[in-house]
């Protein structure tokens, strides 16, 4: 009688535990828990690659079922992306368009998040989602569906649907916290600064879905993610030390995105007769700015090149006015 007192207890004890864990596992993610839970390393992914921390959360939420997708809980997927021929990772089979379809498979959710940005900034087919605001989500969410992410054609609407129910565009916002070092602010202006403040022409889209613009008659675009000198000089069909020269920059390594790059030769002056130094500003910033030749700008304000100048200094921009 004992031992079966015992079996029992012991049978009771195992029953409860197994209840407890069958409890747990049944527990369903609510949308706030996931958006608590991923929201830094979707900003962290934005300060990176200037993809929209809402868009990245969206998609996540969309795509993983809230984390709770097989292929998000057995692989770590949160955004259905697919093998692919440069995939050499890990791999899970699953029945999708088609029988056991080849699915990336990662270590961690964060790496699923990672690889989520690099795919969509290194592919072309999606470079020109790159050309809109951070704060543009119904443009990214739109884009997406035409850049063939999803072939549902309701995803911008879920995806708009996501953020807007929860405000996950507040997150975006927090890009222009800390997203450069103080050299490269120094360097090179924004690419929001630029259009909000000179308000470039607009002149048309070439075949590689790049966008053209204009500024003191001078033809420019805005470098992208995967940007180099080399291939765009080679899409402009111009040599490499040209667009060195049309910029006034010696041979660099990287290009930063969002800076202003001509595919013509500055001019020598400007309409715009005078400008005051503001914080951070440096004399190359400034002849991007206005789209006028470096040494013309040194010439104007009779400067030696390469001379400092200080906040507040009012800048000759048309050797005429002196």
């Amino acid at each position: 009688m004992k031992k079966k007192f015992i079996v029992l207890i012991i049978f009771f004890l195992i029953f409860n535990n197994y209840s407890q864990l069958f409890a747990q596992s049944r527990h369903k993610t609510t949308a706030k828990e996931y958006i608590e839970k991923y929201k830094d390393i979707a900003i962290k992914e934005m300060k990176k690659h200037n993809i929209p921390a809402s868009i990245t959360i969206a998609q996540g939420m969309l795509e993983s079922g809230l984390g709770q997708s097989k292929l998000a809980t057995k692989a770590n997927n949160h955004f259905g992306i697919k093998c692919h021929k440069d995939w050499n990772g890990k791999t899970f089979r699953k029945n999708d368009d088609k029988r056991r379809e080849c699915f990336r498979k990662y270590n961690s959710v964060e790496e699923s998040f990672s690889d989520h940005s690099i795919f969509l900034s290194q592919r072309n087919r999606y470079k020109f989602l790159f050309n809109y605001e951070i704060s543009d989500y119904k443009s990214w969410a739109r884009g997406l569906r035409k850049a063939g992410y999803s072939t549902n054609s309701r995803y911008p609407k879920l995806l708009i649907a996501i953020i807007e129910e929860h405000e996950l565009h507040k997150f975006d916002s927090k890009r222009h916290k800390n997203t450069k070092s103080k050299k490269q602010k120094s360097k090179y202006l924004s690419n929001s600064n630029f259009s909000k403040e000179t308000k470039f022409e607009f002149v048309s889209i070439n075949s590689n879905n790049r966008k053209i613009y204009k500024n003191n008659n001078v033809k420019l675009i805005i470098a992208e993610q995967s940007d180099t000198y080399k291939k765009i000089a080679d899409e402009f069909n111009i040599y490499t030390y040209q667009l060195y020269k049309y910029n006034d920059l010696k041979k660099t390594k990287k290009i930063t995105p969002g800076q202003i790059i001509y595919v013509q030769s500055k001019k020598k002056k400007c309409d715009i007769k005078s400008h005051q130094v503001k914080q951070n500003e440096t004399m190359y910033t400034i002849s991007q700015f206005y789209g006028i030749k470096l040494n013309k700008l040194y010439a104007h304000n009779n400067m030696i090149y390469g001379e400092k100048i200080k906040e507040g200094q009012i800048l000759l921009l048309d050797k005429q006015n002196r």
